[in-house]
């Protein structure tokens, strides 16, 4: 079955429809932007999401400028805010202030001091 190519909001690559990642830039939400708390869909410059009530703005711990939520990366300074879920048998890419695996369900440690690791 054929799909139409479209392109990546992050980087403009053009990349199969059903595609869950952008495979030249990484990022997760390659056609629009998630809420990282409850992966609804969500708009950039909304403040808060209407699904979960989360808030869509943070502070990036690096940095200290203030970043959108939705997005895989700092607006300010261009770090990635995604961290690895520390459960071995799951591995997947995490909001650093998620508390729990979106994925499995896990409790999700050291978030903040992973991205500082980075630095």
């Amino acid at each position: 079955m054929a799909t139409y190519k479209q392109p990546c909001i992050h980087c403009g690559e053009l990349i199969d429809g059903d595609n869950r990642f952008c495979p030249k830039c990484a990022n997760r939400s390659p056609f629009g932007y998630q809420c990282p708390f409850c992966l609804k869909p969500v708009q950039r410059g909304n403040v808060m999401c209407s699904s979960c009530g989360r808030s869509l703005m943070t502070t990036c711990p690096l940095c200290k400028g203030q970043t959108f939520t939705g997005a895989d990366k700092c607006d300010s300074c261009g770090i990635s805010l995604m961290v690895l879920c520390t459960n071995k048998n799951c591995g997947q890419y995490q909001f650093f202030e998620n508390t729990k695996c979106t994925a499995c369900g896990k409790k999700i440690k050291n978030g903040i001091e992973q991205l500082k690791k980075r630095k």
